[in-house]
């Protein structure tokens, strides 16, 4: 039974009552202990459990590099690769492990970083370890924490994290984390003591559904990657009208960059202008007619989108003609 300590303190001559749960001692000396009884502040000690690493490439070195200037306790790296692992290890200044069993014996806390088809045969080695107790964590973007089968039979706790952020670089990309926005799901258990860990080290998290997470990353990939397919398009058009590729990204740096900004600040609705959100159908037709067969069909199914946005911001404009033409 949890019994209540009553202790006067003199503090400025008045009596007042501290409260210390027995419960709380008994589990700090049983170790990480039962998660349904676990204290709040036990969950925010994240960063006082030690974390292993298993992948040592861009993702690996970035995360591990972060936590470790964040003063979290990194035990160390493992990766098929020894000659990457070391690398990551000498980057962080933490130990090699040889084998994952050798690394889940020194982590509470695993990271698997690595590239996605490898998370579950990663996971079906581990789980033929002894895990009792300890937090699983993958980074993949589309993968969700399902990837972790069986784990509701053990003594484990399963999340995956992702932060929205492209990892350019092993040695360099790490200091962007500092702004990063990170999204988690997962087991209560994991994503709480996970969540609270990225929190103290400054950075935004959000809870999503595990279900959707394959939208969830379509839709940063549409934000991060596709967007250059459609930068590339654009300047290969001006290619064609005689810039040199430096010369067309130069130009039009401005441009992207003011309305990346004003989407950003203002939405897509305000930031919107151009031929389509003007209705001016006549424009829209050159751009067409000029357009090879492929280009003109992103352009119509793109356009066909602004349509929409378009009708939003001006609820009583008439865009039926335009769309009758990017229907065509």
């Amino acid at each position: 039974m949890t019994k209540r300590i009553r202790r006067k303190s003199r503090h400025n001559g008045k009596s007042t009552i501290q409260l210390k749960w027995r419960l709380y001692y008994v589990q700090q000396k049983q170790g990480f202990g039962a998660y349904k009884k676990k204290s709040d502040r036990q969950l925010k000690e994240g960063g006082s459990m030690k974390i292993g690493i298993i992948g040592a490439g861009r993702v690996g070195c970035s995360i591990g590099r972060y936590m470790k200037e964040k003063g979290a306790r990194l035990a160390g790296y493992y990766d098929v690769d020894s000659a990457a692992a070391k690398e990551a290890a000498e980057f962080t200044k933490t130990e090699i492990f040889g084998s994952l069993c050798h690394l889940a014996e020194n982590s509470e806390i695993i990271f698997i970083t690595t590239p996605d088809s490898y998370i579950i045969p990663v996971w079906n080695e581990l789980k033929k370890l002894s895990l009792k107790d300890q937090i699983i964590c993958h980074c993949s973007g589309a993968l969700s924490s399902d990837s972790f089968s069986g784990s509701e039979h053990m003594e484990v706790s399963c999340c995956s994290i992702h932060p929205m952020l492209p990892f350019s670089n092993r040695f360099s990309s790490f200091e962007q984390l500092n702004n990063a926005f990170f999204t988690v799901e997962g087991q209560e258990h994991a994503v709480k003591v996970i969540s609270e860990l990225f929190r103290s080290f400054g950075n935004e998290i959000c809870c999503i559904d595990g279900a959707k997470k394959a939208k969830y990353h379509a839709a940063a990939s549409i934000l991060s990657n596709q967007v250059i397919a459609v930068l590339d398009m654009g300047y290969s058009l001006l290619e064609e009208c005689g810039f040199s590729r430096d010369d067309a990204v130069c130009a039009t740096a401005q441009l992207v960059r003011r309305n990346i900004e004003n989407v950003i600040s203002s939405g897509c609705s305000k930031a919107l202008t151009g031929p389509i959100e003007r209705g001016d159908v006549q424009t829209v037709q050159k751009h067409i007619s000029c357009l090879d067969e492929q280009d003109v069909k992103l352009y119509k199914l793109l356009g066909k989108k602004l349509v929409k946005i378009a009708e939003n911001k001006n609820p009583d404009k008439d865009y039926k003609e335009m769309e009758d033409l990017l229907d065509d």
